[in-house]
């Protein structure tokens, strides 16, 4: 008779002021299994009430920082940004020493990488916190595009619903495939998302005390034109040169990668217009032909336009 495989712990660490959404994603996919191979626990500091960035939501928790002392998996949901407490950083570094699975949710991130878990491996958080990540942790490979990255023992996501991705994942990932697709189902959510997070970012708006307002000003009003850095420096009035290097310190990225990147976004809204073709899509954006639109797409987001399109419209 084959033996049961044992219980596996989860243990749902709360920090203050914890994101409640991201708290409910941890606890629903491992605490309503409904299958015996999941003990899900929330702890916080010292037990108690924990605030919550839901204004008038406090939530009231009995366990404390010692459930994580048996805890297979332990996991971080988004907080808001700060220094975590050092009695919580010093007990993810001790469950890291035994072997326990850690893992984070959007800005969870942020206290996996304070207690230095994140150190030279490749993280991931909510797009609009992954540059303040990188700045404060220089140490950690920051990916904004990834839903969730597997560093084998340390696990992150982006923010909110890539939690829920996350989190389905792990669970293939003690249990098979099957045992995913089947919480998948009762959660009424695809198990895969196509794309990474990049397709989620908004077109920015300007700074305009930004030395570079005046050509990101005049390059978004011209998407639909060809546009090289040479025209781009004379509308910063500065050489190529200096034009690359300011940009590679503003956006960490060339300004040919920068203008591709404003043509996708801008494609990616009209794309949310249901009544604009594909070819006229790519036209507007400057990326020329439907079948270029693709390309860029596909190498940007995982996806395709027109898998786009079906998310972002109904």
């Amino acid at each position: 008779m084959r033996k049961k495989p044992a219980t596996h712990r989860v243990a749902v660490l709360a920090l203050p002021t914890v994101v409640a959404f991201d708290l409910t994603i941890a606890t629903q996919v491992f605490g309503h299994e409904g299958h015996g191979r999941y003990a899900m626990t929330v702890c916080t500091l010292d037990g108690g009430s924990v605030t919550t960035t839901t204004d008038g939501l406090e939530l009231s928790v009995a366990a404390t920082l010692d459930a994580l002392d048996d805890a297979d998996t332990v996991i971080v949901p988004g907080f808001r940004r700060g220094p975590a407490p050092p009695r919580a950083l010093h007990a993810l570094r001790q469950a890291h020493r035994r072997g326990t699975r850690i893992a984070s949710i959007c800005t969870g991130a942020f206290a996996l990488a304070q207690a230095g878990l994140l150190d030279g491996r490749r993280a991931t958080t909510h797009w609009a916190h992954a540059d303040a990540l990188a700045d404060e942790h220089p140490l950690v490979l920051v990916d904004a595009n990834a839903l969730y990255v597997d560093e084998g023992e340390v696990i992150t996501s982006a923010g909110l619903a890539a939690g829920l991705d996350m989190c389905l994942y792990l669970v293939g990932r003690d249990h098979g495939q099957a045992a995913a697709i089947q919480r998948a189902r009762h959660m009424v959510t695809p198990l895969h998302r196509a794309g990474g997070q990049a397709q989620f970012i908004p077109v920015g708006v300007p700074d305009e005390d930004n030395e570079l307002a005046g050509v990101i000003t005049w390059a978004s009003s011209n998407l639909h034109r060809p546009i090289t850095v040479a025209d781009l420096a004379r509308q910063g009035v500065m050489s190529s040169r200096t034009l690359h290097r300011t940009f590679q310190s503003r956006f960490r990225m060339s300004p040919r990668a920068w203008l591709i990147q404003q043509r996708l976004r801008a494609a990616c809204t009209l794309l949310e217009n249901g009544g604009i073709t594909i070819d006229e899509v790519a036209r507007r954006t400057g990326l020329g032909t439907a079948t270029n639109l693709r390309a860029h797409f596909q190498r940007a987001f995982a996806t395709t336009p027109t898998a786009y399109r079906r998310a972002f419209t109904q």
